[in-house]
């Protein structure tokens, strides 16, 4: 490409970042004259590019609206940007009604990509794996926005590809600093953040990192067979249940996986059916287990959302392990009541106490009358007894 011409096209993608930009900033960037942007602008308005000019002192050119899409000018960063968009926006049904439009754009960007970046596109593709189910939304948001360095993800989805050990410098939570080695399984998007899982042979573990928190990666020679079993994504949701917190918290609900993963996703909370002599089917039958004035004996607790099986003539009680950690209690009791499902809690004891004291508000709630006057009788209480 003649210099001319490349200095036009990087015009352009000066004028596509938005904004007025005046002549004399628009020569230095470029490196010419002030007459020879002029010129420049001139030929990209033959292009039918809609280049306006702007007079005055502070005036220059800017990109207005046109009739077509001029040609588009993408780094490596935006061009990543705008295929993970596409993908995303398929996988979670946002796109419109025309589904093969997403598909056809994607093509177009790939096929006019230089070799180098398209393999390494594909290899991210590839390697990306999402925890939401296909068409529904991602469940939960990202507290702060987590975006990763290009060059990280890249670097790590190409080691995923071809099986290679890669070296990451990480900080974690508490702000450590540390290098290691990875045999990285997959990238996982889960809940606005992006993940890597893998293997750290240091240690002889799998271990689960955000990326966004990887200053550098850096591909190692040699290679790795990757283990059956679990994909990337549940390896992030179990390792995400399972991290290490404050509060390990143990609960039976009555009620089926299903229903309580609706409150309590994979990510948050680990659902099995508890081990129990007569069988995964029954309800607990340790008298430490159940809450205060209710036994084993006691008849079944029943709810909107309880789930039962009947055999022998009764009603057998499906009840669920729940396995929970937390750094914080206090958002526990509302979404346990929020399930609308039968509970008991094994532990932590605390937890217990906030269910009582969460319990005793919404009663104080429900009994509260509004003040005399605002209601159909005037001369009613303001607290009903």
């Amino acid at each position: 490409m003649a210099r001319p011409t490349a200095r036009v096209l990087t015009l352009l993608e000066l004028l596509q970042s938005g904004g007025l930009r005046t002549v004399t900033e628009l020569a230095d960037r470029l490196g010419v004259d002030e007459r020879t942007v002029r010129r420049y602008a001139g030929h990209l308005i033959d292009l039918d590019v809609p280049v306006e000019s702007v007079r005055g002192r502070y005036g220059g050119y800017r990109l207005g609206p046109g009739y077509r899409l001029p040609p588009l000018m993408l780094s490596d960063d935006e061009a990543l940007a705008v295929l993970l968009g596409l993908v995303a926006g398929r996988r979670t049904g946002l796109l419109t009604a025309a589904g093969t439009a997403s598909e056809t754009a994607a093509a177009k960007i790939r096929r006019v990509l230089p070799e180098r970046l398209g393999r390494r596109l594909d290899a991210v593709l590839g390697s990306l794996a999402f925890t939401a189910p296909a068409g529904e939304p991602a469940s939960g948001s990202a507290d702060e926005p987590s975006v990763p360095e290009t060059a990280v993800l890249l670097a790590i989805a190409d080691a995923v590809s071809h099986h290679r050990p890669v070296s990451i410098r990480y900080t974690d939570a508490g702000g450590r600093r540390s290098e290691r080695t990875l045999h990285p399984y997959g990238l996982v998007a889960h809940a606005g953040r992006w993940y890597v899982t893998g293997a750290d042979p240091a240690i002889g573990e799998d271990r689960t990192f955000r990326l966004d928190r990887i200053a550098g990666a850096r591909t190692l020679p040699g290679s790795f067979h990757p283990p059956a079993g679990p994909g990337p994504a549940e390896r992030v949701l179990t390792g995400l249940a399972t991290a290490p917190y404050r509060h390990e918290v143990t609960l039976r609900v009555q009620g089926s996986a299903e229903q309580i993963r609706t409150r309590l996703p994979a990510g948050i909370a680990i659902v099995t059916d508890p081990p129990s002599e007569h069988g995964p089917e029954s309800p607990p039958d340790s008298a430490a287990q159940w809450p205060p004035g209710r036994t084993a004996e006691s008849p079944p607790v029943s709810g909107a959302g309880s789930s039962s099986v009947s055999g022998a003539g009764q009603d057998v009680v499906r009840w669920s392990r729940v396995e929970l950690r937390a750094e914080r209690l206090d958002w526990l009791p509302a979404v346990l009541a929020s399930m609308d499902l039968p509970f008991l809690i094994e532990r932590p004891d605390e937890l217990r106490d906030l269910v009582v004291a969460f319990a005793d508000r919404l009663a104080r709630s429900a009994r509260r009358s509004p003040p005399a006057g605002e209601g159909d009788d005037g001369g009613e209480e303001g607290v009903r007894r």
